[in-house]
């Protein structure tokens, strides 16, 4: 049978066909695939910053309470007790003589007067470019600060070695140095507590013994001169001038023996005159030419501990000096390389004996010399014409104003219940309803109608035992009587008066000289509170604690020193104006504005004038050495 076509792809078709028609789609898929990829790319990520937004700010609230410190409270005639410390590194600093020497050396220019800081006797923490620079040494600890067995004599023999050496300060590398540097222009430090040396250098955690102060600076003076050192150290003052000892002034019992082979006095005043409490020693005479520097160190410490002393004063060549009164040697000059501030020379003044040496005379070694702010120019000679003020009227007299606009010119009288009672100037009184006055009249009234306070000054005081002065004494027969007072406020009100605006209640704290008839400021403060949003109308400022020290150098010597004295106590309005106040003594009122801005720990008298610290007696001074 014959079988008939059809058209198309049909079931039995060639597989040769099939095949063909597979692979062309495939080929058709495939291109058509790499089209759309090669079209449709990724594009490149950019960066878009968002919008800003808005957040609410929220508005600072003025605070309610707050007190405020004017000025850190200093202690009179303060030793700094033990505080612990973490351990020093076992680093030890490089020497950075070269930096140093240049500063110390006197750099022409350097106008900052030193001293501005707290009068410290050892030396201020700011160079003022014509000083002395000082290292502390202690030999009682390793240079990483660990403990070591120490003795005075001991000590003695390594500071001999490190002279010998040179001054060499790799000679005492293995004692502990202090990274703190103090600067003097000075060297006079009376009668104190051994302890003093090492807490002015911030070395609080180590007793008062076994250690030294090394000061290196320079020696100039603008004019040829000639002259030689007198001096007393309790125990160590050794002065070296152009790489040689110039003078062993040390406590003739221990430790002068024992540098006496190094150098030894060859004039016949030596150790007759009294300078401290030992006789002085009289140096080498120096010759200086004009504006010629030579390098100069100066060593000073203490052994078994104890008190420490540190004097040295200047004689120069055919100068005639005054005799002392009493014990008929010359009163010299002390060394100087710059005029002390008042704040130095009432730190000297307070423990130097009179009669001994003068702070303010002698020569000054640097060889420039700033201009005298207390020589008056030729334009300040001129006489001024003195102007007679104008009659001024009563400024009690202001304009008040009704809230129809009506104004009347009288003086605020008082506040009588809802109404408020002015005087006009033809002294007329009149009475005024406070609902009709403008809101800057009724707060004039508010102003002037505070509530009243019940005011106590609180204060509180601690003990504080002496700090370890030395082992090396059996016994101390100097008592110290050391307290720390904290000082405050307490105001209670005492009617119910709604008062929204902000006093200011202020504080003065006062001692009084044991030895003398003045007293001391000790401690101000101040703060601000609203009456209105006080809890039960009481207000609170207490202070930090301030020390108030006394002592007798010597069993047999009178005390020295401060006491509690009494306080005052003022609240002011937001105008400034003195609302109420409390005083132990009624004139401290009288000097209020003088004490808000007087130095503390300073002293003063009945009427607010600054007056130097009683001087030591000669009854301070040790009778043995005579």
């Amino acid at each position: 049978m014959k079988m008939k076509k059809t058209t198309g792809v049909a079931k039995g078709a060639p597989s040769g066909f099939v095949i063909s028609l597979g692979i062309h789609a495939a080929a058709i898929l495939l291109a058509g695939m790499l089209v759309v990829f090669n079209v449709v790319q990724k594009e490149e990520k950019k960066f878009v910053p968002p919008k800003p937004v808005d957040r609410p700010k929220m508005k600072l609230k003025k605070p309610k309470v707050k007190v405020k410190k004017s000025s850190k409270p200093k202690a009179t005639a303060r030793i700094v007790t033990k505080v612990k410390r973490a351990s020093m590194p076992d680093i030890q600093l490089p020497e950075m003589a070269g930096m140093m020497d240049g500063i110390a050396g006197g750099v022409g220019g350097f106008e900052i007067m030193p001293g501005q800081e707290t009068g410290n006797l050892f030396g201020e923490s700011v160079t003022v470019g014509n000083d002395f620079v000082g290292t502390f040494y202690d030999f009682k600890r390793n240079r990483s600060g660990r403990s070591i067995p120490m003795a005075p004599d001991t000590m003695m023999q390594e500071i001999k070695n490190f002279i010998i050496s040179g001054w060499k300060p790799a000679k005492l590398a293995r004692f502990y140095r202090s990274p703190k540097k103090l600067y003097t222009t000075f060297f006079c430090i009376p009668t104190v507590q051994s302890i003093l040396g090492p807490t002015c250098f911030g070395e609080n955690d180590t007793g008062g013994w076994c250690w030294m102060a090394h000061y290196k600076g320079q020696l100039v003076y603008p004019e040829d001169i000639t002259f030689r050192f007198w001096g007393n150290g309790d125990d160590i003052m050794l002065v070296r001038v152009d790489g040689k000892l110039a003078l062993n002034a040390c406590w003739p019992t221990s430790a002068e023996p024992v540098f006496a082979s190094l150098w030894s006095s060859s004039s016949s005043d030596s150790r007759k005159h009294p300078l401290g409490n030992q006789r002085s020693v009289v140096g080498d005479w120096i010759t200086l030419k004009a504006g010629e520097p030579l390098d100069m160190e100066v060593l000073i410490g203490e052994g078994p501990g104890g008190l420490f002393e540190s004097l040295l004063a200047v004689e120069v060549q055919g100068v005639d000096y005054p005799k002392n009164e009493i014990y008929l040697g010359p009163k010299l000059p002390i060394f100087k390389t710059e005029a002390l501030t008042r704040d130095q020379i009432e730190a000297v003044h307070e423990k130097l004996y009179p009669t001994d040496a003068s702070v303010t005379e002698g020569p000054v070694f640097k060889d420039y010399f700033a201009k005298s702010s207390d020589t008056p120019d030729a334009a300040a000679l001129e006489p001024v014409p003195v102007v007679e003020p104008a009659p001024q009227e009563s400024t009690a007299l202001r304009i008040w104003t009704a809230l129809s606009g009506k104004t009347l010119e009288a003086e605020y009288v008082t506040l009588m219940g809802r109404e408020v009672v002015v005087k006009s100037k033809r002294g007329k009184q009149i009475k005024l309803p406070l609902s009709q006055l403008c809101p800057e009249d009724i707060e004039f009234v508010a102003l002037k109608n505070p509530p009243k306070y019940d005011i106590d000054f609180t204060k509180t005081s601690v003990m504080i035992p002496p700090p370890v002065m030395t082992p090396h004494l059996d016994q101390d027969p100097r008592p110290l009587r050391m307290q720390d007072y904290t000082f405050g406020v307490r105001l209670r009100q005492m009617n119910n008066v709604k008062y929204e605006h902000e006093l200011t209640v202020e504080y003065f704290a006062i001692a009084d000289e044991v030895d003398g008839d003045n007293r001391i400021l000790v401690e101000r403060n101040e703060g601000t509170f609203i009456p209105f949003e006080t809890e039960k109308g009481t207000f609170i400022m207490t202070g930090e604690p301030t020390r108030i020290t006394s002592q007798a150098l010597r069993a047999t010597a009178p005390i020295r020193g401060a006491k509690y004295g009494g306080f005052l106590i003022v609240i002011s309005d937001k105008t400034g104006d003195i609302v109420q106040y409390k005083a132990s003594h009624e004139n401290l009122m009288d000097m209020v504005d003088i004490l808000r801005t007087f130095p503390i720990g300073k002293h003063f008298n009945k009427v607010g004038e600054r007056v130097d610290p009683p001087r030591p007696t000669e009854g301070d001074r040790p009778t043995w050495n005579w």
